[in-house]
């Protein structure tokens, strides 16, 4: 299968665009930056063919799938810093992202009639309550101007296309960005004690086995709504926290505080993030494994 993936400089992409390769389809990536910015090794996602791409341009979407004609479409490119969303200054910037260029992409799809992978998140929900979000749960209350932008992208897709998936993941980390447990090393270095929030529930989502799921994905024609996290059980900050020096050997005083008594953010987040995962294996795809080996593996 030949399949453009955008957003490659950035965690998933890059992750999927290696995936491609090992599986033998012929990955195609994109991304805003005129060459390809992500890490410099000799992976498919550096080494494939790369094309500037601009999703908020109509125009430029519609060429530029015309000209690849892929047989799918691997949407990981996104606004995903969730505070800075809130900016009065970046809000029409974020709706441009996460809602319209969702938009032309799943209309260049729907023209040229192939499938379409979009990434989304537990955001598109209110956070409530102790119960795992279904996949097919329409209850949408987003909290955030993030959360907003990411369901109307999901709407565009679903309204648009029959061929899609709409996966949604949660705490994402891999190699190639800015992540929790790189953020968290990196404190732990030169802090005695940390605080982290032990009241939002989730489980994190390593992008190497996340890319391994969406493309056995795209292999199928088993549309619809997903969720995709790591197995091992629902946890909280805290706990991830606690592993990862755990796995790490620091030797980090973790203390667990409240959201209200941590404070600092500037968007309001889901104390609920737990996904219900079911409908994967229902649909014969296979789980993720454990956050904890996956950590593992991501710290080797």
């Amino acid at each position: 299968m030949k399949v453009l993936v955008t957003g490659v400089a950035g965690q998933l992409g890059y992750d999927v665009m290696n995936e491609l390769a090992k599986k033998g389809h012929e990955g195609i990536g994109s991304d805003i930056a005129s060459f390809y910015n992500g890490i410099q090794d000799d992976s498919a996602a550096a080494t494939q063919p790369y094309y500037s791409l601009d999703i908020t341009d109509k125009k430029r979407v519609d060429e530029l799938l015309n000209e690849i004609k892929p047989d799918a479409v691997i949407h990981c490119a996104a606004w995903t810093a969730v505070d800075m969303a809130e900016d009065d200054d970046k809000i029409e910037k974020v709706r441009a992202v996460n809602a319209d260029g969702t938009k032309y992409i799943a209309e260049a799809c729907k023209e040229l009639d192939c499938k379409m992978v979009y990434l989304s998140t537990d955001y598109v929900f209110d956070g409530q309550g102790t119960e795992p979000w279904k996949p097919d749960c329409k209850d949408y209350k987003p909290l955030n101007v993030y959360g907003e932008t990411k369901l109307a992208g999901e709407l565009a897709v679903s309204s648009l296309l029959e061929k899609y998936f709409i996966v949604r993941i949660a705490w994402v980390f891999g190699v190639n960005g800015k992540n929790f447990i790189k953020t968290m090393l990196n404190v732990g270095k030169t802090h005695d004690t940390v605080k982290v929030v032990n009241d939002q529930i989730g489980t994190p989502t390593y992008t190497y086995d996340l890319a391994r799921l969406l493309v056995d994905m795209i292999e199928t024609n088993k549309y619809g709504y997903y969720h995709a996290t790591n197995e091992g059980g629902y946890i909280s900050w805290y706990d991830f926290t606690c592993e990862i020096y755990k796995q790490a050997g620091y030797t980090t005083k973790v203390i667990p505080v409240t959201t209200e008594e941590y404070g600092l953010s500037k968007a309001k987040r889901p104390f609920n993030s737990r996904l219900d995962k079911s409908k994967l294996v229902e649909n014969g795809f296979t789980p993720l494994p454990t956050w904890q080996d996956a950590l593992s593996r991501y710290l080797k």
